[in-house]
């Protein structure tokens, strides 16, 4: 065998390494999801997720609850102005039909018009800081009850592993192809400038 089929062989060699390590690595990420006790050497393998898996579910939940969502932006989302305005419009259109419908028909339609143009203007001043007030009030009850980062967690904590391996993979399948090629890439090359070392000794 020549020189360089040595130096090259190294290389095969180094690359099939760095492939196989970087496979495993991955693995590792989520396998075994039970620990597994190895007798011999006195070692316990669990995978990084399964072992870690209550500090991730409450780094994420924090994460979530801190820099992504919360309970105000939630609501304050919800009660947008054009829905304070469509609730006026509907309590407006409610007051008038129980004026219609629970005044004495004897009472004159311009007495009926005067209450209603009256209420509708109570309406109109005084429901909207009503709204704006219970949006308020809403946000904060809310906030001291409903913890989203607390309800993240417990979801991460309840999900399926094998699934969520599933999820990850299927999504990063492309980056973690890269990962491993990258793996054989610098393990030929490393193998490589190993064989030229040892062919220079």
């Amino acid at each position: 065998m020549t020189i360089m089929m040595k130096i090259l062989f190294l290389g095969a060699i180094g690359a099939v390494i760095g492939w196989v390590t970087n496979i495993l690595a991955i693995k590792l990420i989520f396998r075994p999801i039970r620990p597994v006790n190895i007798p011999i050497i006195n070692l316990k393998i669990e995978g990084l997720i399964p072992k870690r898996r209550k500090e991730i579910a409450k780094s994420i939940g924090d994460v979530v609850e801190q820099e992504l969502i919360s309970v105000e932006d939630i609501i304050t989302n919800m009660i947008k102005e054009e829905d304070k305005d469509n609730l006026m419009k509907a309590l407006k259109l409610k007051v008038d039909e129980i004026i219609e419908q629970k005044l004495p028909p004897f009472i004159p339609v311009s007495f009926k018009g005067m209450i209603k143009e009256y209420l509708d203007k109570i309406i109109q001043e005084e429901i909207g800081n009503v709204i704006g007030d219970l949006s308020g009030y809403l946000i904060h009850k809310s906030a001291n009850r409903i913890k989203i980062g607390k309800m993240v967690e417990d979801k991460i904590n309840e999900f399926d592993l094998e699934k969520l391996e599933e999820i990850i993979i299927n999504i990063a399948k492309k980056e973690l192809k890269h990962i491993e090629v990258l793996g054989l890439i610098l393990g030929f090359f490393i193998g490589i400038l190993q064989g030229l070392i040892v062919m220079n000794f």
